[in-house]
C-alpha cells in the first residue's frame, strides 16, 4: 500500500488534467495490488504503466536551459526504434506541457541531434545501447526497458519486479547529462546507482 501512496505523490493534486492523472495514478496503482485481488479483465498493459511513467519522468526532472533550441523550443518525448507503446503515449501527451513548452511526441530511427529529445525512450530492438548512449549530448534523459540498461548508462530502467513496473536510476550518467532527478522520483526508484 505503501508504494500506492508514493507512486499517486507524483501527480499533481490539482490541474484541469487531473482526471487524466488519476487515471493513470491507478493504471499503475493496480499493479501494487496483490494479483488474486485484482479485476482480470480491467488490467492495464505493462507499456500504459510504462508510458504513464515516461510522462511523470520529465514533470521531476530540471533540465538545462542548452537542452532546448530556443526559448520558445517544444519538449519532446522521442521513441527511438520499434514502438511498444502504440496509441497510449499519443494520449497521454496530446495537450499537454512540461515547464510552459508544448510536449511533443516523436517515433526515430537514429539517435537524436543535440536538443532535439529531451526524453528518449530506446527501445529493445535497439542492440547497440552503449554506442547509441555514446552519441546522446547533455540535457537528454535516456530512459529503457532493456535487461542492464542503466548498468550500460542509460538514466532510468524499467525494470518488472515480482509482477510490477518499476525502475532504476543512475545518479552518475543524470548528472554527466546535467539533469537533476527530484528527491521524490528518486524516492520511488526500486534502485538507486550512485
Amino acid at each position: 500500500m505503501n508504494g500506492i501512496r508514493q507512486f499517486a505523490q507524483l501527480f499533481p493534486a490539482s490541474s484541469r488534467r487531473r482526471s487524466r492523472w488519476l487515471r493513470c495514478a491507478t493504471a499503475a496503482a493496480i499493479l501494487f495490488i496483490p494479483e488474486a485481488v485484482r479485476p482480470s479483465d480491467h488490467l492495464p498493459s505493462e507499456y500504459q504503466v510504462k508510458a504513464a511513467y515516461l510522462l511523470n519522468f520529465a514533470k521531476f526532472i530540471v533540465w538545462p536551459a542548452a537542452a532546448f533550441e530556443t526559448a520558445d523550443s517544444p519538449f519532446n518525448i522521442c521513441i527511438l526504434g520499434d514502438d511498444p507503446f502504440g496509441a497510449t503515449l499519443d494520449q497521454l501527451v496530446a495537450g499537454e506541457t512540461i515547464d510552459n513548452r508544448r510536449l511533443t511526441l516523436q517515433r526515430i530511427k537514429r539517435p537524436p541531434s543535440r536538443e532535439s529529445c529531451q526524453v528518449l525512450f530506446v527501445s529493445k530492438s535497439e542492440k547497440d545501447i552503449p554506442g547509441i548512449l555514446g552519441t546522446i549530448g547533455p540535457g537528454t534523459l535516456t530512459v529503457g526497458d532493456r535487461d542492464g540498461f542503466v548498468r550500460e548508462g542509460g538514466t532510468i530502467g524499467f525494470v518488472i519486479d515480482d509482477r510490477r513496473v518499476r525502475f532504476d536510476v543512475n545518479l552518475r550518467t543524470a548528472a554527466k547529462m546535467s539533469l537533476q532527478i527530484s528527491a521524490r522520483l528518486l524516492s520511488v526508484a526500486r534502485m538507486v546507482q550512485k
